[in-house]
C-alpha cells in the first residue's frame, strides 16, 4: 500500500518543480521581449535566444499539458 501513495507524492513534487520552472522560463522569454521591444538594432545573437526562450517555454507547457497539471500558477 505504501507504494501508491509514494507516487503520488512524487508526481506531486515533480509537477511542482515543472511549474516552478514555467514559471521561471516565462519571466525569462518576457525579458527578452522586453529587451527587444526597447533595442534600436536587432542583433541576431538576441534574436536566437528570444526563440529559444519561447521554444522552452512551449516545449514546458505542452509537457504541463500531458502531465495534466492544472492551477493558476501562469496568472
Amino acid at each position: 500500500m505504501g507504494l501508491f501513495r509514494k507516487k503520488g507524492k512524487l508526481k506531486r513534487e515533480y509537477d511542482d518543480k515543472l511549474m516552478t520552472l514555467m514559471i521561471k522560463q516565462k519571466k525569462q522569454w518576457e525579458n527578452s521581449r522586453r529587451f527587444e521591444a526597447i533595442t534600436i538594432e536587432e542583433h541576431p545573437r538576441s534574436l536566437v535566444q528570444k526563440k529559444m526562450q519561447k521554444a522552452k517555454y512551449f516545449y514546458l507547457f505542452k509537457e504541463a499539458r500531458i502531465r495534466r497539471i492544472e492551477g493558476n500558477y501562469l496568472d
